[in-house]
């Protein structure tokens, strides 16, 4: 899933591709994924984009006054393309999702793969028009986002696990599956650790983990072409999705724990003094 840096990237790309350009027509190909009416989304043809931005984990491409906003979900992702076929895609069952052409015929498609479809686009007026981006929390790479913030955050988080506080996007937007395990490792923190527990050093030691680990794979993904920026990302995780592999710190395996529709990856030796963590989805399946 992209987040926050991939995202970041995907915007800095777009800027400087769309700068200038107007917007010659949007076809969506499946239907699903767009989910508003008004304004249609032929109410941008012939409009200058205005700018990219970024709200957490969504892309806001600013055209007339009006904004399309993305979330490319779990299996999202934007394509880059110099020539777009002249003739309008038809919908069908592939992995395109929306095609946008410009006043040049170059434009991008935003694409989904796999079965489970959960990639959303909006046509609207204002950002805030958007229910996701309406609940979003705190940018994490702000200024406004301080260490007191964060203090805030956790201590109304009371016992829930730092993991999932991390990842919530209406605590904190932008974080994900992906970038949560990577802060923990740095922060040398357990996934399980209770939020309104992590006060003094181990405060100032989680939140120094969340500003440089998003803000040094910001830094790597600057000026990374859109088709790369999975790659890019991969390349860097210090434990996520590395589950039996050496951990890049101190060598020992790093560990997976499974839940219904994800998993999360740790150091025990970084993380958790020696001990794994109890895989609640194995334990189940032994009683």
């Amino acid at each position: 899933m992209p987040e926050l840096p991939e995202v970041e990237a995907l915007v800095a790309d777009l800027g400087r591709r769309l700068d200038g350009r107007a917007i010659g027509r949007v076809d969506p190909v499946a239907f699903s994924a767009l989910k508003t009416f008004d304004p249609p989304l032929t109410a941008i043809a012939g409009s200058f984009v205005d700018g990219v931005a970024r709200h957490g984990k969504f892309l806001d491409v600013e055209v007339g006054g009006m904004h399309l906003v993305m979330h490319l979900a779990r299996a999202g992702w934007l394509r880059w393309r110099d020539a777009q076929p002249a003739a309008p895609p038809r919908p069908g069952k592939g992995p395109l999702a929306l095609r946008v052409t410009l006043d040049d015929s170059s434009g991008f498609d935003v694409t989904e793969a796999g079965t489970k479809k959960s990639l959303a686009v909006y046509l609207v007026r204002d950002p805030a028009d958007v229910p996701g981006v309406a609940r979003l929390g705190p940018d994490p790479l702000a200024d406004e986002f301080t260490v007191d913030v964060l203090a805030v955050i956790l201590r109304a988080a009371g016992r829930s696990q730092v993991k999932g506080v991390l990842r919530d996007q209406a605590v904190i937007a932008g974080i994900g599956n992906a970038y949560s395990d990577e802060i923990l490792h740095v922060a040398r923190m357990s996934p399980f650790k209770p939020s309104a527990g992590i006060t003094g050093n181990d405060l100032q030691v989680l939140y120094a983990a969340v500003r440089t680990t998003l803000a040094d794979a910001v830094a790597r993904s600057d000026g990374v072409a859109a088709s790369d920026l999975k790659r890019e990302k991969k390349t860097n995780l210090r434990v996520h999705a590395r589950t039996g592999q050496p951990c890049r710190v101190c060598g020992d395996t790093v560990a997976e724990v499974s839940f219904a529709d994800s998993s999360l990856q740790y150091c025990p030796t970084c993380q958790t003094g020696g001990k794994p963590l109890a895989d609640r989805r194995m334990s189940r399946l032994l009683k």
